[in-house]
C-alpha cells in the first residue's frame, strides 16, 4: 500500500491530513470501497485517526533510534542516560522498608524508603518505566522537582554518596494495564526487566531499580574478547571509557581487556 508505506517513512508525517476517501479514490484510480477498506486497516494498526467532523489524520510517529546500554559500564551508563533522555515524573512517596527491596537494600525494618515512578523517552517516544527506591537518610537531600529534572545517580553523588559496586539481574516480563499506558504500547508486550542495587563505600544499599524497558527502543550489549590460556580461555567483558554516549552512531571506544570482576558472571 503506497500510503502506508509513505506514513511509515515519514513523507506524510505526524499530524497530517488525509485527503477525503474520494479525492484518494481518484487519485489511485479505485473504488471508494477500496479506500475505504485500505484506510480501515490503517486505522487498526494505528497509523491514521478518523473522526467524523475532523477528517483523517496520521498518528504514527517513526521511532529514534534505539537507546542502546553498555553492559561493562553500570555506573557510568546511568548517568549518562539521565542527561540524554527526558523524563516523566509519575509518583514520589516514602514507604516503610520492606520485602525483597528491604534485603537488597540491606535496609532495617524500622527504615523509610523514598520511593519514586519515572518514565523515560527520547524525542517523545517512551521507552522506559523506572520504580526506584532510596533510603531516607539520602533522600532528604534532593526534591521530588529536582528528581524530575536531573539523573538519580548524580544526586546520590551530590549527597556525598560513593557508589562504588552495583548488580542488576536482566529477565523479561509482560506488560500490565499500567505500564503498558505509560509505555504506549498494548497489554502484554513483552517488556526487558532490569533489576539493579548500587551499594555505596559501606556496604549498604543506596538505590534499588526495577526498571522495564520497550525492547523495540532499548537494548543491552557486551563486548567481550577471549583471555586466559589453552582449555581455560574463556569470554570477558572489555571495559569502556564513558565520555561519549553508547547509542547508536556514537560508540564508545574500548578501553582494554576488563580484569577478572563482578562483571564477568554478567557475561
Amino acid at each position: 500500500m503506497v500510503l502506508r508505506d509513505r506514513i511509515l517513512s515519514g513523507a506524510v508525517g505526524f499530524g497530517a491530513r488525509l485527503p477525503t476517501e474520494n479525492e484518494l479514490a481518484e487519485a489511485h484510480g479505485v473504488s471508494r470501497v477500496t479506500v475505504r477498506r485500505a484506510l480501515g486497516e490503517l486505522e487498526r494498526e494505528r497509523l491514521i485517526e478518523r473522526r467524523r467532523s475532523a477528517g483523517t489524520r496520521v498518528i504514527y510517529r517513526p521511532s529514534p533510534a534505539p537507546m542502546t546500554a553498555d553492559f561493562s559500564g553500570v555506573l557510568a551508563n546511568l548517568a549518562d542516560m539521565g542527561r540524554r533522555t527526558a523524563v516523566k515524573l509519575l509518583s514520589f512517596d516514602y514507604v516503610p522498608a520492606e520485602g525483597a527491596v528491604a534485603q537488597m537494600l540491606r535496609a532495617q525494618s524500622d527504615q523509610l524508603l523514598q520511593r519514586a515512578v519515572r518514565v523515560r523517552s527520547v524525542d517523545g517516544v517512551p521507552f522506559s518505566y523506572l520504580t526506584t527506591h532510596v533510603p531516607e537518610s539520602v533522600s532528604v537531600t534532593f526534591t521530588k522537582q529536582e528528581l524530575a529534572s536531573r539523573p538519580l545517580l548524580e544526586l546520590l553523588e551530590r549527597a556525598g554518596v560513593k557508589a562504588e559496586q552495583a548488580r542488576q539481574r536482566l529477565s523479561a516480563v509482560l506488560a500490565t494495564p499500567d505500564v503498558a499506558e505509560a509505555l504506549d504500547v498494548r497489554t502484554g508486550s513483552p517488556l526487558i526487566e532490569l533489576v539493579r542495587v548500587v551499594y555505596g563505600q559501606d556496604g549498604r544499599g543506596v538505590e534499588h531499580l526495577h526498571a522495564l524497558y520497550r525492547p523495540d527502543r532499548y537494548a543491552f550489549e557486551i563486548e567481550l574478547v577471549r583471555s586466559g590460556a589453552d582449555e581455560r580461555r574463556a569470554w570477558e567483558p572489555v571495559l569502556r571509557t564513558h565520555g561519549q554516549p553508547t547509542d547508536e552512531g556514537s560508540r564508545d571506544k574500548p578501553a582494554g581487556k576488563a580484569k577478572p570482576s563482578r562483571l564477568k558472571s554478567l557475561s
